[in-house]
């Protein structure tokens, strides 16, 4: 059985932290499958379909950053296996396009542009390899797939996720066996901040590509997780529409309920949610007025960052290399609402009562005195404030402690639960009616250790 000790001391990496931090960020599905109206392409289509009249990859950045995003993991290669940057393992790439008479490098672009607007640049590599005759060849096709990787890994500055897909068809016959390990290495070995994702070993896919989250998300779970070949068995088998909108998520990973009979080792393995802003990853135009609204988006951000996640959303330009306008109308809505609760915070203007909670001089933290013991944080204001939610944000950096909170408020001089729940983590966003408050009392009911709470920020929106 895991001891709560065990549960307690798992830390994550500062490349974790700095992902976490990362909070919201986009991914962008552009290439081939964009000029030919496909979601899979198979490797077998004309280079010189590629030429995309007006290609603008500052545009799709700074789309991207108004939708409050911080970063941006771009398609390098998707399963096709055409190539957005002039490679030299292959010569199904750009450089045998018409677009820019062969002299283009999408990648370069997009990172520059990344550069230019102070945003995080992260890459997808696709595994699965539709077009390389040796992919299927065992070690052969790992040496290709390594090069492919260690050329974007040197060439285009910092890189803060590497998106490891689950996909692992067949081609002619033939199915590659990862060397999962050994594309690690290189990554660690060439761009040690950045984080591997989904078949990574740094960050968790929460297990479906709707947006749906856990009521609770634990980044301590069992080792067994971190495996890829798990992965890839949960991840997309055939394109048919239908499971970008499915819940395939169990629902509790890392409780100590759920952990009572596990005897193996823990990992911090955090989750990152994924969805599109379309029915599809790429764009199809058939799909314009299908688009997610800024009000689902915003409730899925608030679920998934606001519930020790992070959230990748996709918006994949059109083929003239624009993003199209009503994805970028629902984009700036959604970045007005991301704002505007980022600037809630009423928690200054009350006065603020600690009890088994001290204010830690060296982290700035609320921290706990003795971690076994009930918590509060009351404040009070002198006039009534309107709110409808508070974040809750424990210093991930001293673990994932808390298991179980209770947010009241007084009526008459009476307590009236608000919300109650269990982890927080990196953030807790919990949500309830408006009213008119004059005291907001945080409880921490139970913890697995001496825990730092980080920020208590109150919602009026």
């Amino acid at each position: 059985m895991v001891s709560v000790q065990e549960l307690s001391q798992t830390r994550p990496s500062k490349r974790q932290i700095a992902w976490q931090e990362t909070e919201f960020y986009g991914f962008i599905h552009f290439g081939m499958n964009t000029m030919t109206n496909k979601e899979w392409g198979n490797g077998q289509d004309s280079l010189a379909l590629f030429d995309p009249p007006s290609v603008d990859c500052r545009q799709w950045v700074k789309g991207l950053k108004q939708g409050g995003m911080k970063g941006l993991i771009l398609t390098c290669k998707h399963h096709d296996g055409f190539c957005l940057w002039p490679t030299q393992t292959t010569a199904y790439s750009v450089k045998n396009t018409p677009w820019k008479n062969g002299q283009g490098d999408l990648v370069a672009e997009v990172s520059q542009a990344c550069a230019e607007e102070n945003m995080k640049f992260g890459i997808y590599l696709s595994p699965w390899d539709r077009h390389a005759p040796v992919y299927g060849s065992g070690e052969a096709y790992d040496a290709f797939y390594i090069a492919q990787l260690t050329e974007l890994l040197t060439h285009y500055g910092d890189i803060f996720e590497v998106w490891f897909d689950g996909a692992n068809g067949e081609v002619a016959g033939k199915q590659q066996r990862y060397d999962w390990q050994r594309y690690f290495d290189c990554v660690r070995q060439l761009q040690p901040q950045a984080v591997m994702a989904v078949c990574g070993p740094d960050v968790r896919w929460v297990g479906n590509e709707a947006g749906h989250t856990r009521v609770d998300e634990w980044s301590v779970v069992p080792e067994a997780l971190l495996s890829a070949e798990r992965t890839m068995a949960e991840s997309q088998k055939v394109d048919d529409g239908t499971f970008g909108r499915a819940n395939s998520a169990q629902q509790d990973l890392g409780s100590q309920t759920v952990l009572a009979a596990y005897q193996g080792k823990l990992v911090w393995y955090p989750a990152e949610v994924n969805t599109s802003i379309r029915p599809g990853w790429f764009y199809h135009a058939h799909e314009d007025q299908a688009l997610r609204s800024s009000e689902e988006l915003f409730t899925i951000y608030q679920q998934a960052v606001g519930g020790n996640s992070t959230f990748l959303l996709n918006v994949p330009p059109m083929p003239n290399g624009l993003m199209a306008p009503n994805d970028l109308i629902v984009l700036n809505e959604l970045g007005e609402k991301i704002n505007a609760l980022k600037k809630e915070n009423h928690v200054p203007t009350a006065t603020c009562q600690l009890t088994n909670l001290i204010v830690d001089p060296n982290t700035q933290t609320y921290r706990s005195v003795q971690p076994q013991e009930p918590a509060q944080l009351l404040f009070e204001w002198a006039e009534p404030v309107e709110l409808s939610g508070v974040s809750l944000k424990e210093a991930i950096s001293f673990g994932q402690q808390i298991e179980s909170y209770q947010i009241y408020t007084k009526v008459d001089g009476q307590d009236e639960l608000l919300a109650t729940g269990n982890a927080i983590g990196y953030q807790r966003i919990v949500r309830f009616p408006k009213r008119a408050l004059t005291s907001l009392d945080v409880r921490i009911l139970k913890s697995r250790g001496n825990y730092h709470i980080e920020e208590v920020r109150t919602i009026s929106l």
